[in-house]
Formats: C-alpha cells, sequence, structure tokens
C-alpha cells in the first residue's frame, strides 16, 4: 500500500432466500427485496453522490428470456432516479390492469426487476471519470449463465498498472484503462478458467453440452475464482457481485 485509502462509492447486495410467493404472502409483496435495497442504498446517499446503479438477476429463466436488467443514472438524485425508471413499469400496469401487479408468475415472466437477487451501487466520481460508464454495476456478458459477471466494488488499488500488464500478457485488449475494467476482467479471466475445466470434465464423462451447463452452474467454486483472482491485488477494496445462474457473493 502507498496510497491512503478513503471512503468512496457504496453498495448493496440483496439475495432472496426463498420465492416471490412467499413475500407476496407474507409481506403482502413480491417487491420486498427491492424495497430493501432501496433503504440500504438510501442510508448510504452520502457515500456516492455522483451516480447509482441496480442490476438485478432473475432464476430459473427460459432460454430467449433476459435474466439480468440494469438501470443506472448520474443525475443529483441518482437514487430516486434510478428506482423512478424501475417503478415506472410497475405503475403503468397497476393503471391499466392492477390485479396483474400481484400476480407473481406474471410480473417475474413480464416485469424487469421482478427477482430474487438485486445489487446495488453509489458512485462517487475520482479522477474526472464522472461517466455512465464509471456508474457500477458493471458486466462482463456471455450466453452461457456461469460466465455471466456483475460486479459493484469500492476501489483504491494501487497497483492498477501492473494488474493492465497482466491482462496484456493473456492476450487480452483491454477496452479501458480503469480498475474497474482491470478487475473485472481479472475476476472474469479466472471464471472463463474454471468454466472451461468443469466442462472438459463433465465432457470426458459423457454428458451432452446442455447437462454439462447445469452441472457447471452447481459444481462451479465462485470462492476459488475469487481468491486466485485477487492473489495480485494491491490496495483496499470491497467487492459484491453475482453470477447469471444464481451464485452472489
Amino acid at each position: 500500500m502507498i496510497e491512503q485509502i478513503q471512503h468512496k462509492c457504496g453498495i448493496a447486495l440483496v439475495r432472496l432466500m426463498k420465492p416471490l410467493e412467499y413475500y407476496q404472502l407474507k409481506y403482502g409483496t413480491w417487491r420486498y427485496g427491492l424495497q430493501k435495497l432501496y433503504l440500504m442504498m438510501e442510508k448510504q446517499r452520502n457515500r456516492g453522490q455522483d451516480g447509482a446503479g441496480v442490476v438485478c438477476l432473475k432464476f430459473n429463466t427460459p432460454p430467449g428470456e433476459k435474466y439480468f436488467h440494469r438501470k443506472r443514472s448520474l443525475s443529483e438524485s441518482a437514487i430516486n432516479v434510478v428506482f423512478e425508471k424501475i417503478y415506472k413499469q410497475f405503475i403503468k400496469l397497476e393503471k391499466s390492469k392492477p390485479a396483474l401487479l400481484n400476480d407473481v408468475h406474471y410480473v417475474k415472466k413480464n416485469l424487469p426487476f421482478a427477482a430474487e437477487v438485486y445489487l446495488g451501487h453509489l458512485h462517487y466520481g475520482i479522477s474526472g471519470e464522472n461517466s455512465i460508464d464509471a456508474v457500477h454495476p458493471v458486466m462482463r456478458e456471455n450466453n452461457w449463465k456461469t460466465r455471466n459477471l456483475v460486479i459493484a466494488g469500492n476501489f483504491s488499488l494501487t497497483n492498477v498498472d501492473e494488474l493492465f500488464n497482466i491482462l496484456i500478457e493473456l492476450g487480452q485488449s483491454p477496452k479501458d484503462f480503469t480498475d474497474t475494467v482491470t478487475i473485472l476482467e481479472k475476476i472474469g479471466h479466472f471464471l472463463d478458467r474454471e468454466n472451461q475445466a468443469l466442462f472438459d470434465y463433465f465432457k470426458g464423462k459423457g454428458y451432452t453440452n446442455r447437462d454439462i451447463s447445469g452441472l457447471i452452474a452447481r459444481e462451479i467454486n465462485i470462492a476459488k475464482v475469487l481468491s486466485d483472482a485477487s492473489k495480485s491485488f494491491d490496495g483496499g477494496y470491497v467487492i459484491a457481485g453475482m453470477l447469471g445462474h444464481g451464485d452472489s457473493f
């Protein structure tokens, strides 16, 4: 460490442990998790006043349907703006077909933020990086659920140059020179390696590709991925994230 760690961005993660139907019956709303996320972010409002973002993850979506949804804003009242965008479709449905707003099966399929995992971020801009691309959560997308990665964090890394060069040595061509991109791609590299190792193992056992996707989701070791990726991190950081099949950390 050669730089003083300072308070910067805020993060919040909500992972529901039961289906949305449970919260509808017990609390009278399937939006229980989303409401908790708002309260957690509101209490951290002072941690980042340059922007805010939210990503949600839906479980058990069939092929052809989105399972990640994201809203971000750079406005002065970014938290309010983000949640107004999220609730806009809820309000529209409530006005046109109010009964459907309490139909958990309908909203899970048709409303973007009817989900089981929520990740929120409050952005504190530094070094002139106050653009929408700097607002977390950030995403590394792929057609395989277990290769999808979303993170939000508070970083104060002192060796970004070193980490950037490691990515280049791996053959990558990072799209930006920031700690956010560097960390995302560093974790993503080891996530890809873990996926490939599991794929090769199960393929050797004679499983079909479709079966292997489910087996990888069950067996993937996200703790190992994070441990391997962070060995070369130097500095202070806190990171929350999720994978497309449902694991969160």
